[in-house]
């Protein structure tokens, strides 16, 4: 069972990935993930008992300054005034007064530096301590704690005091950047309603959505957002679906038609009949997702992590080696390589790779929903930033999935009503081509008449009408019943309808081409994609002529369901990279989990889409494919260029200051400055114009 907790207050890559370890090493615990920018802690456990005590104990062990909230429990916090800014405005202040007190004033000097350096110091201190007694070292508290402590030592008043100021400045705006990130976020998923207007006995009471039952009616007022998914039953009106597809164009609705939850109603009052409960709702199912996304880290982000556990150790045993190797090797004075070694350490801080990787993921998922995509996890985001083979199923996803009959032939001496027959055949069926042909029979379908009907995958139906024995179905069904049948040459489906052994006639059905894939398709070679597959149930003529139609490079027919899956287990083989597969999410399941990356057309809501697939495109348009694939280039990018700033930075400084060509104040300053320039250059995901992904 999933349990959820808010971490408030964490703020240090380091300590999140120390709660993880800890977390999943409990007995009771199958995964536990912590998501430093969401601040949460998520676990899958075996069992609930004592689990909420456990937790608390373990995280207070680890970081006594966390606070630990279950999400049954979760409260809004109030406003709060930003003390830490005006403590640190203040301490610099004071900071700069200190410049003018004399040298020889020495114990003024002291007793000045020290109080300030307690006021903006002391709990990094108290966490060194408390982290020392855990057993728990190497952290950015030790040090920044080391390093400060020992320019005291050395009698370097002033560098002791403006490497604490200035690490704590850098860990305020770095609050700061991680605070606008998970507002941005919070922002841009603001689709929930808070309220429903239920009718009940002709008046209108206002109820918590989570009240609603299936088959109430409820009043959707103008300006209000959608609380639930339901059908149109009075009222027609104008939609803004952009919260949910990102698509800007307004949307009419009308009696008889479904409405999704989180869409906004702009013009005209509009009763609902509900469909689903709040808990299933498309909103409720869009959000959670959402809100796990970021718990599924990128293999980046996972680097990151192991990075930073052998890192500090690494990086305190070379100052270690730093302070005492030269001295006893008579190559300088101990004073001289302790001040080297201290300034070593200021630099080592890996605050800038713990933060601002991690942040660029988030920020990624978020811009994706911001396009009407879902990107389940930081993991898929990666993976489609290195796709260069893409395989597509036709129907529903390069196609409309609206099929129309287009031809009605009888058999050469057949004078029965086809039609009539194929539709009750068709009676029970939701597929659309089921639907195509009782649309095209126009009148009701009388079930009665209907029994034994039994599915036949990747072939058709049988079933009888009127106590015939009847067979409905593609050219493969034929063959296997033995059924002598004419080959109808067209790119359209055709279904042939027999009785018995007698064949009866067919019916061409037709599909159309959706308007956006035309162009996502040219699109998809200039975001590097290079090859693309067409994989289809349909005949191989069928596949060969719209895969030459649309440039595809590779096509695959008369594909089984299960022939989709070791099909594409062939395509996998002979890509370089990741291989991704695009699909309606309901008949494709089985090759959406083997691809690296399972794409579906979401619908606004399709069930099956949601749960089968890592991404969904959430309004069925296919041009949002190559969309957030340069999403997920550029969040890759900007995640590398965090990396080989921190980096090459720190390495740089860590040579000088080994050298003694760095001091103290430029050490601090790098580390502050490049963990700042790389949490902004992480925000800029966050500020991406959709309206440039489209070329």
């Amino acid at each position: 069972m999933k349990k959820e907790y808010e971490l408030r207050g964490i703020d240090c890559g380091n300590c999140a990935a120390k709660i993880e370890r800890a977390v999943n090493q409990l007995e009771q615990v199958e995964s536990a993930t912590v998501n430093l920018i969401a601040q949460k802690l998520i676990l899958e456990t075996k069992s609930e008992d004592g689990i909420d005590k456990e937790i608390i104990d373990l995280v207070d062990a680890i970081e006594p300054g966390i606070e630990v909230i279950s999400e049954k429990k979760e409260e809004a916090l109030p406003e709060k005034r930003d003390w830490a800014k005006e403590l640190l405005l203040a301490v610099m202040i004071l900071f700069a007064f200190g410049f003018f007190l004399p040298e020889e004033y020495f114990w003024i000097r002291l007793v000045y530096y020290l109080t300030l350096y307690i006021i903006i110091g002391h709990k990094v201190l108290i966490k060194m301590v408390q982290n020392i007694q855990r057993g728990n070292l190497f952290d950015e508290n030790f040090l920044m704690s080391i390093a400060t402590l020992g320019a005291f030592l050395l009698g370097e008043f002033p560098e002791a005091v403006a490497v604490m100021l200035f690490y704590q400045i850098g860990e305020y705006f770095q609050d700061k950047a991680t605070s606008q990130s998970r507002q941005s976020i919070a922002r841009l998923m603001d689709i929930r309603s808070d309220k429903a207007w239920r009718l009940e006995g002709g008046e209108t009471v206002q109820v918590d959505p989570e009240t609603v039952r299936v088959a109430d009616h409820i009043l959707v007022k103008p300006g209000e957002k959608m609380p639930l998914d339901g059908l149109v039953r009075e009222g027609r009106s104008i939609l803004d679906t952009s919260a949910l597809t990102g698509e800007s164009l307004p949307r009419e609705i009308g009696v008889g038609e479904d409405i999704t939850s989180g869409v906004i109603n702009l013009t005209s009052p509009l009763v609902i009949e509900v469909s689903k409960t709040f808990s299933q709702s498309t909103v409720n199912k869009i959000l959670e997702l959402v809100e796990n996304a970021s718990n599924k880290k990128a293999e980046t982000e996972r680097m990151i992590t192991r990075f930073s556990r052998v890192y500090t150790p690494v990086v305190v045993g070379i100052a270690f080696l730093l302070a005492s190797l030269p001295p006893l090797l008579g190559l300088g004075e101990w004073s001289t390589w302790l001040y080297r070694a201290l300034t070593f350490l200021v630099i080592s801080c890996p605050c800038a790779l713990a933060v601002s990787v991690p942040m660029s993921f988030f920020g990624g998922l978020g811009g994706a929903s911001k396009l009407g995509v879902l990107v389940k996890g930081g993991n898929y985001l990666e993976a489609l930033a290195k796709l260069d083979t893409v395989v597509f199923d036709k129907t529903g996803t390069i196609t409309k999935g609206i099929f129309a009959v287009d031809t009605v032939v009888n058999a050469e001496g057949v004078e029965d009503d086809i039609l009539y027959l194929a539709a009750h055949l068709e009676s029970y069926s939701n597929h659309p081509i089921a639907n195509s042909i009782r649309t095209a029979y126009g009148q009701e379908v009388d079930e009665n008449r209907v029994s034994q009907i039994t599915e036949l995958p990747g072939q058709g139906m049988s079933g009888r009408v009127d106590g015939r024995q009847l067979y409905l179905g593609n050219a493969r069904l034929m063959e296997v019943q033995g059924i002598a049948y004419p080959a109808i040459d067209s790119t359209g489906t055709v279904l042939y309808l027999a009785e018995d052994s007698h064949f009866l006639g067919y019916f061409l059905i037709t599909d159309q081409v959706k308007e956006t894939s035309i162009e996502a398709l040219k699109d998809l070679q200039a975001v590097g994609i290079k090859k693309t597959v067409l994989l289809s149930g349909d005949r191989q003529a069928v596949v060969d002529e719209f895969a030459q139609q649309f440039a595809f490079n590779d096509a695959f027919g008369d594909c089984l369901p299960q022939d989709k899956v070791s099909t594409f287990e062939e395509i996998l083989t002979q890509s370089q990279q990741a291989v991704a597969f695009v699909g309606d999410g309901v008949n494709d399941a089985p090759v959406l989990a083997r691809a690296d990356v399972g794409i579906a057309m979401g619908g606004l809501g399709s069930d099956a889409a949601i749960e089968s697939a890592d991404v969904v495109l959430m309004d069925d348009d296919l041009g949002k494919l190559p969309q957030v694939i340069r999403l997920a280039k550029k969040t890759v990018r900007i995640a590398q260029q965090n990396m080989t700033l921190a980096i090459v930075v720190k390495l740089i400084f860590l040579v000088l200051s080994g050298l003694g060509i760095s001091n103290m104040w430029e050490a601090i300053f790098a580390d502050v400055g490049v963990t700042l320039l790389a949490v902004w250059n992480a925000l800029r995901v966050l500020r991406i114009d959709t309206s440039t992904l489209s070329k």
